[in-house]
């Protein structure tokens, strides 16, 4: 009987379950999708863990009654999951209060202030108020200062990722590179931060017992049990694989295994990440993260509410286009991207710098809009939002370039708005670079499927599996004439336009508090 492959992609909004085949055909899938978050106070953020569960089960079942051959050959599970989302449990892997997500913005106080010698160094590279942010930001300082009695009854602090691998197999095992987010986790070297001694274990101090053990991807993790084989239809003994998160499992979805190719996410937050065999940060200070292929790094940098910023303006204003979309039975962002079509390549001089949310490195930051003229229409913010967020993207991918010592030959996108061609266009001329996207829309299943093939050894290398599972149908290549236009308005305006601003921005965050200062 011909193997399967189940990937399970567990992300804010919902859980998908995605049957592939060993030559990366998604056979079938099955999505339940909830509520992103329960919000009990403003800025806050958290989500029942339970919900990831009994949804991933709702899942498997659905995919096991419609497709009941297929899923009999299943020969390994693998997991995919949102980064930065905490879950405490107890002894039996039950947990003992809501996850914290992601988006949540609340904030705990410094649990570690530098002194002497520390202080000033922190200081005289501008990293004082991001190490306060960071600790600030913390979920787990906020815990052990206002639920202390959780804190206590916290067996084990885990990803996503970790507790589902708990249900699926009874044991605290987790993937390497699926440790992403406010914890106490060295990025350097892969492995859990020295109490005490290292910084990430003196700004987010969780105890070494209450964190889980790590494996490289592609390790087993361990088999489904009898419990979990009852409430997903999953064969009992299947192995679950190591894995990774979402970002790092679209990566390798797109087939982005070394430095030559970058990989553009269009999601919430917006990133351009690559692949290495070595440890490099992309920004000061800012860490490469675990890849999904062992002993490798995917430097990244984020754009923070990336493409989210297509909701915004589609809610400010394009009520026109909602409308319109409504009668026609289709989706604002088809009529949006018409729109695109219309406009000329630079949006006749409007200029987006699409800093909505402040970043770590640039903490006063806000956005711009510059080069208003009575020519300019909705059609030409919404085209420059798109191209300034281009231009954010390029300017990740130069640092990443520079620090890596290496020059990316092409690009494959994937996430929400990578639906466009208009949009994927767009990128491929501001970039001058080729760019593919991929067969199948679920990148960061693939992703997983492609890791857990290697880790049955379906294959013998990720390589291998990666040339007999990723398929590019679509290809984009830059058109000459905008090339020129947006080359000139990078390098000539937007390049400069944060560095000519940014005394501006510190003034009105001095004069309006807003970005909060710590």
């Amino acid at each position: 009987m011909e193997k399967h492959l189940l990937a399970i992609d567990c992300g804010t909004q919902s859980v998908r379950a995605l049957l592939f085949d060993v030559n990366g055909n998604l056979i079938k899938k099955q999505k339940i999708e909830y509520q992103p978050y329960v919000s009990d106070k403003p800025g806050w953020a958290e989500q029942d863990p339970n919900i990831f569960w009994e949804n991933l089960c709702i899942a498997c079942q659905q995919l096991k009654v419609q497709n009941p051959r297929e899923f009999q050959a299943i020969a390994g599970v693998g997991i995919t999951a949102q980064r930065d989302s905490m879950i405490n449990l107890d002894e039996n892997g039950n947990p003992l209060r809501n996850a914290i997500i992601w988006l949540d913005q609340r904030k705990a106080q410094p649990v570690y202030q530098p002194k002497g010698v520390m202080k000033l160094f922190y200081k005289a590279i501008g990293m004082d108020e991001a190490i306060l942010k960071t600790q600030m930001d913390g979920k787990v300082n906020w815990i052990r200062e206002n639920q202390k009695e959780i804190w206590e009854k916290t067996y084990k602090y885990v990803q996503v990722s970790g507790f589902l691998h708990a249900r699926l197999t009874g044991k605290f095992i987790d993937s390497v590179a699926s440790q992403i987010g406010h914890i106490p986790f060295n990025y350097k070297k892969c492995t859990w931060s020295k109490p005490g001694r290292e910084l990430n274990a003196r700004v987010f101090p969780v105890e070494h017992e209450k964190l889980p053990e790590l494996v490289k991807p592609s390790a087993i993790i361990g088999n489904i049990t009898i419990e979990a084989a009852r409430v997903t239809g999953i064969t009992e003994g299947t192995p679950v694989i190591a894995c990774g998160s979402d970002k790092g499992c679209e990566t390798i979805g797109m087939g982005v295994i070394d430095q030559n190719m970058a990989s553009l996410s269009f999601g919430t937050t917006a990133t351009v990440q690559t692949t290495s065999h070595y440890y490099f940060e992309p920004l000061r200070f800012m860490p490469a993260y675990p890849a999904p292929i062992p002993d490798h790094f995917n430097p990244e940098v984020e754009i923070f509410r990336g493409y989210w910023m297509i909701t915004w303006f589609k809610e400010e204003f394009a009520h026109q286009e909602v409308d319109e979309a409504k009668k026609k039975g289709i989706t604002p962002e088809m009529v949006l991207n018409k729109l695109l079509e219309k406009i000329p390549a630079g949006s006749l001089g409007l200029i987006v710098q699409p800093y909505w949310s402040p970043g770590l490195k640039n903490p006063s930051a806000k956005g711009t809009i510059i080069g208003f003229g009575d020519v300019h229409k909705r059609g030409h913010l919404y085209k420059a939002v798109i191209e300034g967020l281009g231009y954010a993207l390029l300017d990740g991918l130069h640092q990443i370039e520079k620090r890596g010592r290496q020059q990316v030959q092409r690009l494959a996108v994937s996430g929400g708005a990578s639906q466009s061609t208009e949009i994927c266009q767009i990128s491929a001329d501001i970039f001058n670079k080729p760019l593919v996207k991929g067969k199948t829309y679920e990148t960061a299943g693939l992703g997983a499927a492609i890791i857990t093939a290697v880790g049955l050894g379906i294959y013998p290398d990720f390589p291998q599996a990666i040339k007999n599972m990723v398929v590019y149908d679509q290809y984009f290549y830059p058109n000459p004439q905008n090339v020129q236009i947006y080359r000139d308005l990078y390098n000539r305006v937007y390049r400069k336009l944060y560095r000519s601003v940014s005394h501006h921005y510190e003034e009105i965050r001095e004069i309006t508090g807003y970005p909060e200062k710590v």
